[in-house]
């Protein structure tokens, strides 16, 4: 259980490694996060970290709701746009108003990053599940189809669950095991190498690998 700190993406670049291979990378914009509160078992009944990012512009929080007002207020904490809780183990090491910086993954090689993929709108089988379709020539009369997906008299209907066209994309995706890069703490902004989910300017989570094993996340050096 670790933190899952906030940022934006801001898009793609390449770089190189010592090699002089050419690197893939997503650029991620993490501003400091700020820590809103802490819960532990006393309190709550469990150990958590709730984090807030992305300032709001001054025409933006006067769009804030008057309870997150008060409740940024008596923390006294400047409100910010995303809130977001993370169970770990020991939340008595942080306190309220402590930000949290991307060299919070200075120690790991691999993170796991959570967000909102582009919408699609509706769309067809051959882009939605990548069907083959049928013939291109002329006079076959079957092109992009789904083609038949029903049966005769028994049960004489279509199942649910098949793969049909319809809405696709904007749900939330997570790619694994993405290796950083380069951390850059002054400028408050994380590579890591290969694409993340989402458009440009988007939300996305960020959390160190859950499923790498502990010797290959160690970071060597």
């Amino acid at each position: 259980m670790t933190l899952t700190l906030m940022g934006k993406k801001k898009g793609m670049m390449q770089t190189f490694d010592d090699n002089g291979n050419v690197v893939v990378c997503t650029v991620i914009h993490a501003e400091p996060n700020v820590v809103s509160m802490v819960k532990n078992k006393e309190n709550s009944g469990y150990s958590a970290i709730q984090l807030s990012a992305v300032k709001l512009s001054a025409s933006k929080a006067r769009n804030v709701t008057k309870p997150l007002k008060g409740f940024f207020a008596k923390i006294n904490v400047e409100p910010r746009k995303f809130l977001k809780e993370s169970r770990i183990q020991a939340s008595d090491e942080y306190t309220v108003g402590q930000e949290v910086t991307v060299g919070y993954f200075s120690d790991c090689v691999f993170v796991d990053v959570s967000s909102v993929s582009k919408g699609k709108g509706h769309q067809g089988v051959m882009k939605r599940h990548n069907f083959a379709g049928g013939p291109a020539s002329h006079g076959s009369g079957f092109h992009r189809h789904g083609g038949s997906c029903g049966m005769r008299t028994t049960p004489g209907r279509c199942l649910p669950g098949q793969k049909k066209s319809g809405h696709m994309g904007a749900e939330r995706v997570t790619v694994q095991n993405l290796k950083i890069v380069k951390i850059d703490e002054e400028k408050q902004v994380i590579l890591v190498e290969g694409a993340v989910p989402g458009a440009r300017e988007s939300l996305v989570y960020i959390v160190k690998a859950k499923k790498m094993s502990a010797s290959k996340q160690k970071k060597k050096g």
